[in-house]
């Protein structure tokens, strides 16, 4: 008997519509590997940062998602968070995490890699580098940080658009 891949290993993907690659095989989205590649936690008022206060820190979170080819099929991408937290003009911590994940795309249009790329791979990358993100909060002292859900079509959408905006990108029309 065959040994299953575990569901780390692959994700299936169908094509829209249950179309499938022209040798016949349904496309596929594997997920290779994921990894820290920086990772910063900085406190730099400790201890006077850890009292009590009357309100939270205003806290600020960037985002921002790059990929790399690595080869025909395989993809490099990767999503940098930063958050910092500001009690007036003091910070109180800032935590930087670049978190990436090695993926291989087989079977799919090319008119649909950069949505796989830029949004699909991303989310899947997002649970694990919350957790990272949360966890060094708490163990620097603080209550963890949840990063609420990122809408990473959203984002492209807006990427996407400024893009277009500069003339560096053409976006191909759909039309009815």
């Amino acid at each position: 008997m065959a040994k299953k891949p575990s569901p780390e290993q692959e994700t299936k993907t169908p094509a829209p519509g249950g179309a499938e690659a022209a040798n016949g095989a349904a496309p596929t989205l594997n997920v290779l590997a994921q990894y820290i590649k920086d990772l910063s936690f900085e406190n730099p008022n400790a201890p006077q940062s850890l009292s009590n206060r009357d309100k939270g820190p205003a806290i600020n979170i960037n985002v921002n998602v790059n990929a790399n080819p690595l080869s025909e099929t395989d993809y490099d991408v990767v999503l940098a968070l930063n958050a910092e937290a500001k009690d007036g003009d003091k910070i109180v911590f800032n935590v930087e995490l670049v978190y990436g994940g090695v993926f291989r795309i087989q079977g799919f249009p090319q008119e649909h890699m950069l949505p796989l790329l830029f949004i699909e791979c991303p989310r899947l990358l997002f649970p694990f580098a919350r957790q990272i993100i949360s966890d060094a909060s708490r163990n620097g002292g603080f209550p963890p940080l949840m990063i609420d859900p990122i809408d990473f079509a959203q984002m492209f959408a807006q990427r996407m658009a400024e893009e277009q905006a500069k003339g560096k990108v053409e976006i191909p029309s759909v039309t009815n």
